[in-house]
Order: C-alpha cells, then structure tokens, then sequence
C-alpha cells in the first residue's frame, strides 16, 4: 500500500506496439467474456482494429507491429505481452492458452533493444500493470499472483500499488481502471476493487473519475489516452461526456467483434514509452 502522490510523468501512450487480427477467434474460455460457440466476424474484426489503429496515428502515435502467428488467436490483444519502463520490460507469464505468443514477445522486444526479465509467478502483463506516473498500478486475485510484483518493482524501479479486483468480470485491471492523465487522473470503477483497494486508489491524492458499474462492464476503461486524447470504445457516453467536459479530445470506436475475446482498445495495445 501506498499513499505517494506520483510526480507528473512526460507524455507517454505515444509509442505502441500492435499486432493484426487476421488470426482472431475463439479457442478457448479463459475469461467470462469468451464463448466457443459465439465465434467473431474475422473480416469485422481487423476492420476494427485497423479503426484502432488509424485513430492512434491521427492522434500522432506511432504504432509498431509484432507479426501474427495462426496459432496465437489472441495474439491481437497485445497488452498482455509484457509490461514496459523506460529500455527495461518484464515479460507476462500467461496462461497456458497463451504461452506461445510469449516468445514471439520475447523475440520482439529484445530485437528492438530491451532488457528483458521474466517472472515465475502467474503475470497478466500491461492487462494488470497500468504505469501512472511514477507509480505502477497492479492488480491481483484474478490472473496475477501477488508475488509477481517483486519483479515488477525491482526491474522496472517503479513504487507498486497492489489492488486487489473482485471477480473474473474484471480478469484484468485494465477492465477496472484507466489511466486518463499520467500521474494526474484516473478512472474507475468501484464495484471492481475490494475495500482496501478502494481505500488505496482514493489516497494517492489523484483526481479520480468515477464510471457506472454498466459502462465499465461495456469495456468503458479499456481506453488508451495521452491526457489530451482519449481513444475508447463506444457505448459509454457518460464517461466520454466527463472527459469532453475535462478538455480532452475522446474518439469513440465500435469494439463489437474484438470485445468477442474479452479485449477492448487498451487490450490491443502495449505501451512502449512509459519513461524512466
């Protein structure tokens, strides 16, 4: 637990890494979203998710690629891949569904200059580690072990903020929480935090937006923002009113095939550039 005020971090979200949806479809169930017998429209798809990707370079983003592999479907939900300070990235540890995108991550990351680590424990990568400042907002209790966290502070030097997520409808912290404005705003959900995580997330002296259980169970949070654009799925026009009514830019996409899969906008995006 911590009740550090982060400092106010550059602007980052500016440099991501993506991968395509070609590859997309429904394996397997191992979250409460995914249904084998309710498969996506693939060409629908990777039209949403070049949507995605468009709006991330009209923001002036730039947006790199890892190649897809057949026999990765959910590869295209790439902030699961890892979790990224500086030159310096500590590899997820997914489940076994998913253990063999980890070495195309690997293989990207270390070709492109940085220093990898890994943890034994249980680790859902940028899903359950939001960079907020100087602070690294980390979930667990669902597909995180707590322990993993050692390895996040120690390798990526960040002050760690446990939060704990109260069932599977919110497997990933990135379904409970976003990060608006680096080291200044959050949003979130509070039927998604137990108690002390409650108490935890509203102590550290950041402004904080609160979003109706419903639009944060539309994948409302499962945004992408540099604190001047936010890029969020439609369908949750209270939040995208409050940050219009913040001053900030909000670009809402149809996320209805991706979302199939358990992902939104954030979950199809690793975060490159959180600085040091």
């Amino acid at each position: 637990m911590t009740s550090t005020v982060p400092a106010p971090s550059p602007v980052s979200h500016r440099r991501l890494l993506m991968c395509s949806a070609r590859y997309f479809r429904i394996d397997y169930e191992i979250n409460p979203y995914m249904h084998v017998g309710v498969q996506p429209d693939v060409e629908a798809a990777i039209v949403e998710h070049e949507r995605i990707v468009a709006a991330h370079l009209a923001a002036g983003r730039k947006v790199e690629f890892v190649d897809a592999d057949p026999a990765c479907p959910d590869m295209t939900y790439t902030a699961n891949a890892a979790v990224v300070r500086g030159d310096r990235a500590v590899l997820a540890t997914l489940p076994p569904e998913r253990a063999a995108e980890t070495p195309h991550h690997r293989a990207w990351l270390e070709e492109h200059g940085f220093e990898v680590a890994e943890t034994r424990y249980a680790f859902s990568g940028q899903g359950d580690a939001l960079a907020c400042g100087s602070l690294l907002l980390a979930a667990h209790g669902q597909r995180t072990d707590v322990r993993a966290f050692r390895t996040l502070a120690r390798h990526l030097d960040y002050e760690v903020v446990a939060l704990r997520t109260t069932s599977s409808r919110w497997y990933d912290l990135d379904l409970a929480v976003a990060v608006v404005d680096p080291g200044a705003v959050l949003a979130y959900n509070p039927l998604a935090l137990d108690a002390p995580s409650l108490r935890t997330l509203r102590g550290l002296g950041l402004e904080l937006i609160e979003v109706a259980p419903e639009e944060a169970a539309a994948f409302a949070l499962n945004l992408i923002s540099d604190g001047h654009t936010v890029t969020m799925t439609s369908g949750a026009p209270r939040l995208a009113a409050d940050l219009r009514a913040s001053g900030r830019t909000v670009v809402e996409l149809d996320t209805t095939e991706l979302r199939k899969g358990g992902g939104g906008i954030r979950c199809t995006a690793l975060t490159l550039d959180n600085p040091a």
